[in-house]
């Protein structure tokens, strides 16, 4: 059995994305290491986890988190992302707190990662 939809898979590699995934209880975990981020932001590279629940696709992906932490260019925490979470992993990811709009059925992992991708150029 896949850990994510096949649709899903194929975002990941059409996009080249170097990621992970991981069974963490109920949830997957996805990573995608060394996530690029615009010059808004004083770090280039960051791994970038995605918490994927059990029943998605119904059920919505919710934020997003990096590790290490990422910062503004002026040395500012970017908007509603100051709280930091432990992990399975072992690590402590900074979350970045956006709820993005989910349509149960509709929306994917694509459709996300377009929002997130919206979000962190906004460079806020």
């Amino acid at each position: 059995m896949a850990l994510i939809p096949k649709a899903d898979e194929d975002f990941l590699l059409e996009k080249q994305f170097n990621y992970e995934l991981r069974q963490a209880g109920s949830e997957i975990h996805l990573v995608i290491r060394e996530y690029t981020f615009p010059p808004a932001y004083g770090s280039t590279k960051a791994d970038l986890l995605i918490i994927i629940p059990p029943a998605y696709p119904m059920a919505a992906l919710d934020m997003f988190w990096t590790c290490p932490d990422v910062k503004l260019a002026s040395g500012a925490w970017p908007q509603a992302c100051e709280h930091h979470e432990p992990k399975a992993d072992g690590r402590t990811w900074q979350r970045w707190s956006r709820h993005i709009e989910w349509r149960s059925g509709v929306d994917t992992l694509r459709s996300f990662m377009t929002a997130v991708v919206s979000e962190i150029n906004k460079g806020i």
